[in-house]
């Protein structure tokens, strides 16, 4: 009985732990989100530029890099919003019923909200891996949508275009099936389960037709040792947006970027300016010489 009632305790912690007042609702429900908002920033006076941050798939918005992203937008002036899609820890949902296209809607709902706040001025996109698919997806569908408001800027780290290929071949991180039958589910990673759905969804998905719909200012960033995503899914989304993009190569980087952890500072600010330069009026000039002060101090190489 004792064993039972601590039990029961400790889902009761848990629950009021992770209680939200969701304001933000995707296909799967509630979503967790975070607000970061620059140092001394007063809401009801001031205006500031806003990212808007998508993490990868089976991540977080508390896990590497997001966090430091938002810290070090936030030391430019720029606010940011960082949340998890649905079913992906403290959202509502089922992780196992996630899928690119209920993603997008949910980063669409962001958008909305995003754009709903009187203190934000403009806004920008920028997702890692998984979240760098959905986030160039939304750019396209808003572009094609002739809102009046727009993405002033889109930044995409690793975006794992490589995800349609692996369903349509029948090997996803590390589960192999059959692409024209799969089963109900799958394990990835031989433990985390993604669903029939997911993978028949994902092979439809016409990821680089929606995403050139964007011609705004693009920058891609993609670590040289990244064993996850390979580097022909940033040079493939560098040739759809052709001028508008920077492709940034990070030598001796993983997928993360996680193994010098002050160069998460360095392309977490290039990353502010790739978004805002149209918006601050940023010559083409000063960007380069911008981008080769990186390249000097932190051993980025930038891609033709």
């Amino acid at each position: 009985m004792k064993k039972i009632l601590t039990i029961i305790a400790l889902a009761w912690m848990c629950t009021a732990i992770f209680a939200k007042d969701y304001q933000v609702y995707g296909p799967q429900g509630g979503l967790a989100m975070t607000i970061t908002l620059p140092e001394d920033f007063d809401t009801a006076t001031d205006t500031c530029r806003m990212v808007i941050l998508m993490h990868g798939i089976f991540a977080s918005q508390r896990i590497t890099p997001m966090p430091t992203i938002a810290r070090e937008l936030a030391k430019e002036g720029i606010a940011s919003i960082r949340f998890n899609f649905g079913g992906h820890w403290s959202s509502e949902g089922d992780m196992v019923k996630m899928t690119i296209e209920n993603e997008i809607r949910e980063a669409m709902a962001m958008w909305d909200y995003a754009c709903s706040l009187p203190y934000v001025s403009k806004i920008g996109l920028l997702g890692h891996s998984q979240g760098g698919v959905v986030a160039s997806m939304t750019a396209g569908r808003i572009a094609a949508s002739g809102n009046a408001k727009q993405p002033c800027g889109l930044v995409l780290i690793a975006p794992a275009s490589v995800l349609k290929n692996a369903c349509n071949h029948g090997g996803l991180l590390g589960a192999k099936f059959d692409p024209k039958n799969p089963p109900e589910y799958i394990k990835c990673f031989g433990m985390m389960k993604v669903s029939k759905e997911y993978i028949l969804s994902t092979q439809q998905l016409d990821i680089y037709g929606v995403a050139e719909a964007y011609r705004g200012p693009v920058r891609i960033i993609h670590g040289s040792d990244d064993t996850l995503v390979p580097m022909w899914c940033s040079e493939d989304y560098k040739r759809i947006y052709g001028d508008n993009a920077e492709l940034i190569v990070v030598e001796n980087e993983n997928h993360r970027i996680s193994r010098r952890p002050n160069r998460w500072q360095c392309w977490s600010r290039s990353s502010s300016w790739a978004v805002f330069r149209a918006i601050e009026g940023l010559s083409t000039i000063f960007f380069v010489s911008l981008l080769h002060i990186s390249k000097r101090s932190w051993s980025l190489t930038v891609s033709e």
